[in-house]
């Protein structure tokens, strides 16, 4: 699978994640909240980082390739947290 097809499905699957939380976040406990919050800050640092990120960008080095899968893959692992606290 090409690493842009891999970005594309965690973008997808980020997005319809942080949709879900965010209808729930006004009910969830104080620390819940407290996660919401960091993980609004991840998700400003991985949109940012798939902006330099695009189709026919060739110049995007490995780095930020790397570095944009690994904040989307934190922000997934906090996504999950916080929707594992708001189905308790």
């Amino acid at each position: 699978m090409s690493i842009k097809k891999e970005l594309d499905e965690l973008t997808e699957t980020l997005k319809q994640q942080r949709d879900e939380i965010e209808v729930q976040i006004h009910l969830a406990s104080m620390d819940a909240k407290d996660e919401w919050q960091k993980g609004e800050k991840k998700w400003g640092e991985f949109v940012d980082a798939l902006g330099v990120i695009t189709d026919d960008s060739k110049e995007a080095g490995a780095e930020v390739v790397h570095a944009t899968k690994i904040i989307g893959d934190e922000l997934k692992e906090t996504y999950t947290r916080i929707s594992e606290r708001l189905n308790k």
